[in-house]
């Protein structure tokens, strides 16, 4: 049983509402993959001859959050985390693990930048548009990317934990 909440988003509700929390969901999910872990069973590569781990994937996830709401929507200069000599402007990383790494901290500075997230969107419309790649993008837009980006990732993690210590059906 885990000691996260996830709850189901709603069935009936408006746009704003759906999206926000298919988006909570898929956070939470993440969150829950790594329930119980160690920092060494976090750090293994357990689908060979990947290097892809649960704590390369919960900072890859915080990279994310802070490129689409902070560059991108809120137009911040905010340099990457996990890689501060990465390019901003390019793919979000954050897969590889620096020594020392530990989930714990990973799963922080990810909280971190999801309460950025949600105060960079508390005042604005889905219309309201941030620029990515010389284009507008709305917030509408980056919301529907991000839960797609959680639901692929979460397909990884589920494989990780599987294989980590037979964990299945978070």
């Amino acid at each position: 049983m885990s000691a996260l909440e996830r709850p189901m988003p709603p069935l009936n509700a408006d746009e704003r509402t759906t999206l926000e929390s298919w988006l909570d969901f898929h956070r939470t999910t993440l969150a829950m993959k790594c329930e119980g872990l160690d920092d060494a069973q976090a750090a293994v590569a357990s689908v060979p001859p990947s290097g892809f781990t649960l704590t390369g994937l919960v900072q890859h996830m915080a990279e994310v959050e802070r490129n689409w709401f902070r560059r991108v929507l809120a137009g911040e200069q905010a340099p990457p985390i996990h890689d501060p000599e990465a390019d901003p402007d390019g793919p979000d990383g954050g897969f590889d693990l620096a020594e020392g790494a530990t989930l714990r901290t990973a799963l922080a500075i990810w909280q971190a930048e999801i309460t950025h997230a949600r105060a960079r969107c508390a005042d604005r419309a889905l219309t309201d548009t941030g620029l990515f790649m010389g284009q507008d993008v709305n917030l509408r837009w980056i919301y529907v990317h991000m839960i797609e980006e959680y639901a692929r990732h979460n397909g990884h993690a589920d494989l990780l934990r599987e294989r980590i210590d037979g964990t299945t059906g978070v």
